[in-house]
């Protein structure tokens, strides 16, 4: 069974030499209102915690949102790692001619109280794993900015590593922010064939 948070994202070799030298610059107005929309959604979060532990559901208005959340999050950290030259779009909704996406299954009908009670500790693992991959990432943007500054490519072993980076984070901020109670796999689809060509 998949993975209930399916992160893709689209190859492509050529790149904008003078968006690549500009982009931290240029995810500034994208990353303003990311930290706004984070504000909200963290209240979003704790309400649908107590919704959990109380009720055992997830309240679909909520999940939509914080779905929208973690989905507009994924977008502008893999713009801004260089893992895609296209402006992120600002919101949450799904959009499929954006190279990087995110979809979700859509909660399930019952979610465990306990495991959503004790999420914190039981999301330890998680947090160490995904700390890792959040400095594989940085240090993989840093080497696609130097490289495709000097070239205006990126070369698709260094997009594999950083998209197994990125990928991961999304799944585990599905998992932290209680859209699924799976824990998140270490690759998903994308990364698992990736790894066998």
């Amino acid at each position: 069974m998949p993975y209930p948070a399916r992160f893709e994202a689209d190859y492509v070799e050529q790149r904008s030499r003078l968006t690549t030298f500009f982009r931290l610059i240029l995810v500034i107005p994208v990353a303003i209102v990311l930290y706004v929309y984070g504000i909200i959604a963290l209240f979003a979060i704790v309400i649908a915690w107590f919704a959990i532990v109380i009720s055992g559901g997830y309240p679909p208005g909520l999940y939509g949102f914080v779905a929208g959340y973690t989905r507009f999050l994924t977008r502008v950290t893999a713009y801004a790692a260089l893992l895609c030259d296209p402006y992120p779009p600002f919101g949450g909704s799904a959009d499929a001619a954006y190279p990087v996406r995110l979809e979700f299954a859509g909660p399930l009908e019952s979610y465990s109280r306990l495991k959503t009670l004790f999420r914190i500790i039981l999301a330890i693992p998680i947090l160490i794993l995904r700390y890792v991959m959040q400095l594989l990432l940085e240090v993989g943007a840093v080497a696609a900015w130097f490289v495709i500054l000097i070239t205006g490519k990126m070369p698709r072993g260094l997009w594999d590593l950083m998209v197994l980076a990125n990928s991961y984070i999304a799944r585990s901020d599905a998992y932290l922010f209680l859209l699924t109670e799976t824990y998140p796999p270490f690759q998903d689809e994308q990364t698992r064939a990736a790894g066998a060509a």
